[in-house]
């Protein structure tokens, strides 16, 4: 028992070490990184996103914000297309993931969204889930950034 309990803690440990990792992909910026993550997508992912820089946390943030709804989209979803956006508005970065999916998406205490919540906030921003049954789902994350 207390062998599996230090192993429970140490996968643990990995886990948050890992979510905490930038990704290579984000060398080149935020916007090549989306484009790379739509080209890997196995359906349709229109990229809007210029080639504006953030500082690192803002970009990793950002990233994994457009990685996890992706991720809903395609998993719960069942999704035919969806577009991700990351615009500079106002001292934000705004990022959407927009899906034409089922709909009906909520963060219970847990999953996927609930811990991208905690994340997002984490980065002094926000999140907003938009997801009416049979209306596809809207996920925009705002991160403060400089102007």
């Amino acid at each position: 028992d207390d062998a599996v309990a230090e192993i429970t803690v140490a996968i643990d440990e990995l886990r948050e070490l890992a979510s905490g990792l930038r990704p290579a992909t984000l060398d080149s910026g935020l916007g090549p990184a989306l484009r790379e993550l739509a080209r890997r997508a196995p359906l349709p992912v229109e990229v809007v996103a210029n080639g504006e820089r953030y500082t690192a946390d803002v970009e990793t943030a950002a990233y994994f914000t457009a990685c996890e709804g992706l991720t809903n989209a395609v998993k719960h979803a069942r999704a035919t297309k969806v577009t991700l956006r990351a615009i500079h508005e106002d001292s934000r970065l705004v990022v959407a993931v927009v899906d034409d999916g089922a709909g009906g998406a909520v963060a219970p205490e847990g999953s996927g969204l609930a811990g991208l919540a905690d994340r997002v906030v984490a980065r002094g921003g926000t999140l907003r889930i938009d997801s009416g049954t049979g209306q596809g789902t809207t996920l925009v994350a705002e991160f403060p950034c400089a102007s």
